[in-house]
């Protein structure tokens, strides 16, 4: 009996190492509406955008898409960007897109 339950825990452990890493949070795109003002992005980029195996081409253009048409845009609080926001404004230009959309994000 108590090799079969040794074998049961080991599986069990073997499968909770082989899970995949939590990829993180989705990109808050507002739903992809027309903006006059952002919403803060309440969690940092995880490896969903910052790990090239991960990343999903669909995220990744929407990301891109938002700070492009609203990256110039204030905050609808009138708050400045808080660290977040920053991190998210940096990943649109590591991933290529013009600085200059992102300018007062970034500082």
């Amino acid at each position: 009996m108590r090799v079969p339950i040794l074998i049961l825990c080991c599986a069990t452990a073997l499968a909770a190492c082989s899970s995949p890493p939590d990829p993180g949070p989705v990109f808050d795109n507002e739903s992809a509406a027309e903006l006059t003002c952002l919403r803060h992005q309440p969690q940092p980029p995880g490896p969903r955008y910052t790990d090239e195996s991960m990343r999903s081409t669909g995220e990744t253009l929407s990301l891109l898409r938002y700070y492009t048409a609203h990256g110039r845009k204030p905050f609808c609080d009138g708050q400045s960007p808080t660290d977040t926001d920053k991190q998210w404004a940096q990943l649109y230009v590591t991933l290529g897109a013009d600085r200059a959309n992102v300018t007062a994000l970034l500082g």
